[in-house]
């Protein structure tokens, strides 16, 4: 079942310091033609906290929210007077906008219903007020033609881009957590009742019941939960008695500690930490995201322009100390430029009732 376009949620990726690491890596490509993007912030923690207030306050009465990256303020998308009243009694920047959420959810319902094609993935950008859809080389021309028909019914509603290579899981045989003979990354280590566990992808629980840290090596946890495809979060117990520290892991010699978990906020900057491409840096360019890939859906997801590779599926998505998401897939990477989705981590925390530490 699809969210709506409120249901946005954040990245994920850490690495157990001195015991596992975990990491994650997502990437996207802009247009050939587009200009250069400016410089992304990473938003103070009250601006989490507003986005979170905004989100509770107005619901679908906004067309979403977004970082504007010259101030660094946040900035709410209305379409009526009542709706700029109650954004601004948040203390939010507000700009008007042709598209209400439910526009925007009604394009996305048409794409669902018209255009659901292997290889494609569509999330709400509410910087251009509009449908971003990304279509991966696997695409034929036949099906893009159908693609670009849907669009142009839409009215200006629906953006469409080609980006290189092919949606995919982020799997591979062989490194940083190990089952079923595949190699995913961890993403956060989390708590619950005293009991440790880390959260990585669905598509990485659902191979194996046990985790190893080193490929042939001893149990170091057992999977307690799995959801994939629709969602695509896991989660496993530690069993082997250690009691990891709750940092993300820099790869330079040094650890990034997590404090709290929030959701994405269009037009921040990210960063992916993950066993693969180690840690990448990118821009968060869309929310509420859907990808087709070729075993099943995923919805509410969110989109970034970080590098991934395979391997790096259930890597962490972070900014400074906040954990974002965990990584699900991407179509590659064209130099320092990818399309990679994650899994929003505050959804998968509330879902097995745990937290970061």
């Amino acid at each position: 079942m699809r969210r709506n376009s409120r249901a946005r949620l954040g990245v994920s990726l850490l690495l157990v310091a001195g015991a596992l690491g975990l990491g994650a890596t997502p990437s996207t490509a802009a247009p050939a033609d587009a200009p250069a993007a400016a410089p992304s912030a990473i938003p103070a923690p009250s601006a989490y906290a507003l986005d979170a207030a905004v989100e509770r306050r107005l619901g679908a009465a906004t067309a979403g929210t977004y970082l504007d990256r010259k101030t660094g303020e946040l900035v709410v998308t209305v379409t009526t007077d009542r709706a700029e009243e109650q954004a601004r009694a948040t203390g939010a920047t507000v700009r008007r906008v042709a598209r209400s959420a439910a526009q925007l959810d009604a394009v996305v319902e048409t794409l669902e219903a018209e255009a659901k094609i292997t290889g494609t993935s569509w999330g709400i950008d509410p910087r251009s007020n509009q449908v971003a859809v990304e279509a991966d080389s696997s695409v034929s021309a036949r099906d893009m033609a159908r693609l670009e028909a849907v669009a142009e019914r839409l009215g200006g509603a629906v953006s469409i881009s080609r980006v290189p290579g092919v949606f995919h899981r982020e799997v591979l045989g062989g490194g940083a957590i190990y089952g079923g003979g595949s190699r995913c990354s961890a993403a956060f280590n989390v708590t619950k009742g005293g009991a440790r566990y880390f959260v990585t992808a669905g598509h990485c629980t659902n191979i194996s019941a046990n985790w190893s840290a080193s490929s042939g090596g001893s149990v170091i946890g057992v999977r307690e939960g799995t959801s994939f495809p629709t969602n695509d979060y896991g989660i496993v117990r530690y069993t082997d008695g250690s009691s990891p520290a709750g940092t993300v892991d820099l790869y330079n010699g040094s650890t990034q500690d997590i404090a709290s978990a929030a959701n994405a906020v269009v037009g921040q900057a990210i960063r992916k930490s993950g066993s693969t491409t180690k840690v990448t840096s990118g821009t968060v360019t869309a929310v509420n995201v859907t990808v087709n890939y070729g075993d099943g859906p995923v919805y509410g997801m969110v989109r970034t322009t970080a590098c991934s590779a395979g391997g790096d599926s259930g890597g962490a998505h972070f900014a400074g100390s906040v954990a974002l998401g965990i990584h699900s897939g991407s179509s590659g990477c064209s130099g320092t430029s990818g399309s990679a989705i994650h899994q929003p981590v505050v959804e998968a925390l509330s879902a097995y009732g745990v937290t970061v530490y």
